[in-house]
């Protein structure tokens, strides 16, 4: 608790508002995790590789390596 405090007291919020975010932070990580999931359930690997062979191979080009 007394580490909340000071969370709270540094972001200049109070205790149940900095544990309102923290909820919310942590449901919208479940959300966003479910739907990676459920989107992952749907991936096409041979459509996925067949995307990666188009891919050209050979030395990194300046300006390639950002």
């Amino acid at each position: 608790m007394d580490n909340a405090r000071k969370i709270a007291k540094e972001e200049d919020t109070s205790i149940n508002q900095l544990f309102v975010s923290a909820i919310a932070e942590k449901l919208s990580a479940i959300q966003t995790e479910t739907l990676l999931s459920e989107r992952g359930k749907r991936a096409d690997i041979t459509a996925y590789k067949k995307v990666l062979s188009k891919i050209r191979r050979g030395p990194v080009r300046e300006g390639d390596e950002l």
